[in-house]
């Protein structure tokens, strides 16, 4: 029996951990990547990568102690704040961590990129239509093949294929923004937001991401979903973007809105997405999604790049311990769909913990009553993967 050609759409970190897995058991496999170069956009802040999922992924890719040699000490700790830049949260990372190592997504990606066979990956190739079997791209060109994985997020061209379910706007909107080099140059800034996971929030906005070397941060509020295209702000204009930010959070404390005015000069507005909790579609021959392309949330839960990975090492997984591919697609999602409705509702729980009327309470209560760092401890880890739930 012929092995089955395999064609994943989508570099990221769902794709390319599927790709990894498959080509270590011998199986042939292309990623086709819209993207010009793995540098072509900005890949996003920090990750912490969990125990049950994410590390299981990469060690069954053979990645794991690569990985460990890359994360960083100290992006366990927790800190919340209110807009006043009052301290209600404080919790250090303890010695040995929490097993939530944390990893800048960029190197992660890239150890990912580095660990495929040279050719893999086909970059520059733009999906622009998907039928079973077939891809059609940008520059007229075709491929055929017995299975396609769809593992190109939000605006997935393959999830069609497969339901017509598509994203809907949460209400929130996000503008990314970064302090370069934070301890020669913003120290301050560095001090205030510690080297873990920073939560500012009052009056259903927030300000917080996570602190290290690079400060990589979200502003979000409550807007109308075209509040970033109708809103008469020059986005392009690094002091215009400010402004229309510093506006939003007008009476919170100079600490806090420091670091706007003090940030880097490339600012990401972000409307934020999220396909129906618990979505589920009948089995299509040759065809299935994986990570945001298949169950896009948002980022309040802090599990995105997680299962991302472990759906590349499920689906990975499937293939190779079944000769029929149908066999094969129907285990992995009958392991997704059920993972993938908890988090999402967990998503939707944290959206409404966190962006809430008045003072940071029910998050302030959520660590005091769990005592430890949980799932809401990275709520951005997928807001930084840029375009990722946006359109």
């Amino acid at each position: 029996m012929p092995t089955p050609s395999i064609a994943i759409v989508g570099a990221g970190l769902s794709g390319l951990v599927c790709a990894r897995i498959l080509q270590r058991n011998g199986r042939a496999v292309t990623v086709y990547e819209a993207d010009a170069t793995a540098a072509a956009r900005q890949q996003g802040g920090s990750l912490d990568i969990h125990t049950d999922t994410g590390q299981v992924a990469l060690e069954e890719a053979g990645l794991l102690e690569a990985f460990r040699a890359r994360t960083h000490d100290g992006g366990e700790a927790v800190r919340v704040l209110d807009k006043n830049a009052r301290v209600h949260i404080d919790h250090k990372e303890p010695p040995g961590g929490r097993g939530r190592p944390e990893i800048d997504r960029k190197a992660l990606r890239q150890l990912l990129i580095n660990s495929l066979e040279p050719g893999t990956i086909a970059w520059g190739h733009k999906v622009v239509a998907a039928r079973p079997a077939e891809l059609e791209f940008a520059d007229g060109s075709k491929v055929s093949a017995d299975l396609v994985v769809g593992a190109d997020g939000a605006w997935s061209k393959i999830r069609p294929l497969l339901t017509p379910a598509k994203p809907a706007y949460t209400g929130i909107t996000i503008v990314e923004i970064r302090l370069s080099d934070a301890a020669r140059e913003h120290p301050d800034a560095l001090a205030l937001t510690g080297r873990g996971s920073l939560f500012a929030l009052s009056d259903n906005k927030y300000i917080g991401g996570h602190g290290g070397d690079t400060i990589a941060l979200g502003c979000g509020f409550r807007v109308p979903e075209d509040w970033v295209s109708a809103g008469g702000v020059d986005w392009e204009s690094p002091p215009a973007a400010r402004q229309a930010l510093l506006s939003r959070f007008e009476d919170w404390s100079p600490s806090l809105t420091g670091l706007i005015r003090d940030c880097d000069n490339t600012i990401w507005p972000r409307p934020i997405y999220a396909l129906p909790i618990g979505l589920t579609w009948d089995r299509v021959p040759g065809v299935t999604v994986v990570g945001d392309a298949a169950h896009l949330m948002s980022p309040f839960a802090g599990e995105g790049a997680n299962l991302a990975l472990i759906d590349g090492a499920d689906l990975a997984r499937a293939i190779l311990a079944h000769d029929d591919l149908g066999t094969a697609l129907a285990v992995y999602e009958k392991t997704m769909f059920p993972r993938a409705a908890k988090s999402a509702a967990a998503s939707q729980k944290g959206l409404d913990t966190m962006f809430v009327d008045g003072p940071p309470r029910k998050i302030v209560r959520f660590f005091r009553t769990m005592g430890v760092v949980s799932r809401l401890t990275r709520p951005f880890e997928r807001v930084f993967a840029v375009g990722s739930r946006t359109k």
